[in-house]
């Protein structure tokens, strides 16, 4: 059995409220220990969506998304065509490296599958809920942003509280694909394309760096 709580979800709170309350959550103290230590991760695996989603707590950020999520979904496409632009994406990032230089990266409690379909209200106040939580980058929260209608006033709200590092939009990448990936595993159609494109901008991005290093 499991018991949960009951809640009367409604349409969406005040959507600048909404921001503010994912930053504070993204700011809050962990509750796992392992997590107050520095760790990524959580105490058991669960599922994004219908995948399996492992969870062993790592202190390197970069190795436990690398291998505990995109190479995990990479694995589960046994696609060839994705395994080589994987393989490409991961030589020209310097294993992704690359894709976090000049930041700190801390664990936060994440939602873990933010789409418009887990987001509502209850007594006026913003519901996020069906969550794959795990501690991570607070970036990696917005990977599934494609769809869920994060408008300006919900970026307002949040970044009164957690400004956007350098490098933002280039991590975004990184943060769809993993969804992009779990997708096409659930789904098949449309998004073996989108993966491939996203697999091709990450390798493109490492291009980049590596031209912006030489200069």
């Amino acid at each position: 059995f499991i018991v949960m709580e009951f809640l009367r979800l409604s349409g969406r709170a005040d959507a600048k409220l909404f921001g503010r309350k994912m930053a504070m959550m993204h700011l809050a103290t962990p509750l796992a220990e392992e997590a107050q230590q520095g760790k990524f991760g959580f105490d058991v695996p669960n599922t994004i969506g219908g995948t399996a989603q492992p969870n062993a707590w790592s202190d390197d950020w970069v190795a436990f998304f690398r291998e505990q999520r995109i190479g995990h979904q990479v694995r589960l496409a046994s696609d060839s065509r994705i395994s080589k632009a994987w393989k490409l994406a991961l030589q020209t990032t310097d294993d992704l490296h690359k894709l976090f230089d000049g930041i700190s990266v801390k664990p936060s409690v994440l939602h873990g599958d933010l789409w418009s379909g887990n987001i509502a209200s209850t007594g006026g106040e913003p519901t996020i809920f069906d969550p794959a939580t795990y501690y991570g980058h607070h970036e990696a929260e917005w990977g599934m942003s494609w769809c869920a209608s994060l408008g300006p006033s919900f970026w307002e709200g949040y970044r009164e509280l957690i400004p956007k590092d350098p490098g933002f939009a280039d991590r975004a990448v990184l943060y769809e694909l993993y969804h992009k990936l779990n997708h096409y595993n659930m789904f098949g159609g449309g998004y073996y394309t989108d993966s491939l494109g996203l697999l091709g901008q990450l390798a493109r991005l490492g291009d980049k760096k590596l031209e912006d290093v030489a200069l």
